[in-house]
């Protein structure tokens, strides 16, 4: 299995979300992993896990911050992007509406 560290900034919107899934109510002291990097630097790390690569994703005040305010911030992202809503119509007066328009008017025209 592949092992990528991430820093949150950099996940896409289905990763953030699957980090949002697997920690709905943040992350405990259980879950953080700490190693240290190639430079010797401390990392504190949460796991998040793909079907092939295996994300440690830093840990900051701004993760945690990210994770507690996700859903604000995905129903605003949403609301924005609205999709127009079709309207409703009976299908009875659609059939009547479409027989009409396909009728020659007095002239032999169709409308």
């Amino acid at each position: 299995m592949i092992r990528k560290l991430v820093d949150y900034k950099k996940l896409d919107h289905a990763l953030a979300a699957l980090l949002i899934e697997t920690y709905p109510d943040g992350y405990g002291d259980d879950d953080i992993i700490t190693f240290k990097n190639a430079h010797g630097e401390i990392v504190e790390a949460v796991e998040l896990r793909t079907q092939d690569i295996l994300y440690l994703v830093k840990i900051s005040k701004s993760l945690s911050n990210f994770i507690s305010n996700f859903e604000d911030t995905i129903e605003k992202e949403l609301d924005s992007k609205s999709e127009p809503v079709l309207e409703e119509v009976d299908a009875q007066e659609m059939e009547t509406e479409m027989s009409s328009d396909s009728e020659p008017d007095d002239d032999g025209d169709f409308d």
